[in-house]
């Protein structure tokens, strides 16, 4: 494997907390790749990898798409060679597609149709979508009045699943949750006025008893840039954040062929190419997995689908980039937890007939990945407990905020200096030679 090239970490989200942007550093930092990054500080949890190169910092959650793509062409001029681009939020995989032609072309990606990262990324437009490829999903509706909010959920019932329609267009300024769980028309109105969007609203799936816990599954994978191949991997969300309705605070792998057949159906069809992340739930109605969020990037917690060599979705994207073969992921027994927040959702989940509280904690020291907490690199961990406890002083205490102007992306050398991969068992070479890349 030549890890000689380059790789840029990119988001446009203002997310110091985002744990798959370093899983990525880390996965590749270790094969010895020099790994950079657009981080909005370097008191980020990222920054302080000892895997990371070097940093941009960059807060372009409010910047319009000239102002990133003028960033862009900073970086690739900068870094002077083909460099892989891996973004970890919808906003920046969207523009990356839909500016492709603007993107100096150092800068690798994969090249799906343009518009269709933002079809899969919108709520409304991803039902759209499934409905032409007949890919199953729940009943929902789009609305934007009061009124057709009111008749849906008299309609259907409650629980409703609410989700704005384009996440990534509410950067930059507070907003609700891009998916919330709602019982009752007082709450419902308050994120429909919280909004400044309009709203899918969404049947929510009933639970099934025992099938409570294999009711809700992912699927990662990626479809080369010139080929069909698709290198793909499904797992079971054990506990999510916010509870049922957010990102996997818990998570393992399971295979389930069912599913991965649906999903790569749905890629080849659309001709979509490059990493994705789906969630899927099945209805105990009629036993069939229903498609309810799709995100065209890699997921947060790709590191789940780990194999014994240290190869991730996240090693896949960069070698079809350099133009290398994909490998095939073996599934093994293996759980991901997430730090920050399972411990929250653990600690809520009380109920009678539940396991006890430390068997419900026991992700935290049993799980095989972690999000944060590696011993190889412990900094990050430290930094986002520094984080969690300034975020819980502040919903105390109002700090008056600042405002702060856009400025181009400035670059600083982080931890991580020239060297070869960390372990000698992960498959990965010593030649240096130069690798030209591909892009779609």
């Amino acid at each position: 494997m030549d890890t000689s090239s380059p790789a840029l970490v990119f988001k446009l989200d203002d997310n110091p907390l985002h744990h798959g942007g370093l899983g990525v550093i880390r996965s590749l930092g270790r094969l010895g790749v020099p790994v950079h990054a657009v981080c909005e500080s370097r008191f980020v949890p990222a920054a302080g990898s000892r895997y990371l190169r070097g940093y941009w910092r960059w807060r372009a959650a409010t910047a319009s798409a000239e102002e990133v793509l003028d960033g862009l062409s900073r970086i690739a001029r900068h870094l002077g060679r083909p460099t892989v681009v891996i973004p970890t939020d919808d906003a920046g995989a969207i523009l990356l597609a839909e500016h492709s032609e603007r993107v100096p072309p150092e800068l690798l990606f994969p090249g799906s149709p343009g518009g269709l990262p933002r079809r899969m990324a919108g709520k409304d437009s991803l039902s759209e979508l499934c409905a032409q490829y007949g890919i199953p999903t729940p009943v929902t509706e789009t609305v934007s009045t009061w009124s057709a909010a009111r008749s849906f959920a008299a309609e259907v019932g409650w629980p409703l699943v609410v989700k704005l329609t384009t996440p990534w267009r509410a950067r930059g300024r507070p907003r609700p949750p891009s998916t919330s769980v709602v019982n009752d028309l007082d709450r419902l109105r308050e994120l429909f006025e919280r909004a400044g969007q309009p709203l899918l609203l969404q049947e929510f799936l009933p639970d099934s008893g025992h099938e409570r816990s294999a009711r809700d599954w992912f699927f990662h994978g990626y479809r080369g840039v010139h080929t069909d191949e698709i290198v793909g991997c499904t797992g079971v969300k054990e506990r999510s954040y916010p509870a049922g309705a957010g990102l996997t605070s818990c998570g393992r792998w399971a295979n389930n062929p069912e599913l991965a057949r649906s999903a790569a159906a749905l890629l080849h069809d659309t001709g979509y190419r490059g990493p994705v992340d789906m969630d899927w739930r099945r209805d105990p109605r009629d036993g069939c997995y229903k498609l309810l969020d799709c995100n065209p990037r890699l997921g947060a917690q790709f590191r789940l689908f780990s194999d014994e060599s240290g190869l991730d979705l996240a090693t896949v994207t960069y070698l079809d980039l350099t133009g290398q073969p994909l490998p095939r992921l073996e599934g093994t027994d293996r759980r991901f937890v997430v730090e920050n927040y399972d411990p929250l959702v653990a600690l809520a989940d009380r109920g009678a007939d539940g396991p006890p509280l430390r068997e419900r904690l026991s992700p935290l020291w049993r799980a095989e990945e972690r999000a944060w907490f590696a011993r190889d690199d412990l900094l990050p961990f430290g930094l986002m407990c520094l984080r969690m406890g300034w975020r819980a002083l502040t919903r105390r205490v109002p700090f008056p905020s600042r405002q702060r102007r856009g400025r181009p992306p400035r670059f600083r050398r982080a931890r991580a200096t020239p060297r070869g991969p960390v372990s000698s068992g992960q498959r990965v070479g010593q030649e240096e030679h130069r690798v030209e890349g591909v892009r779609g």
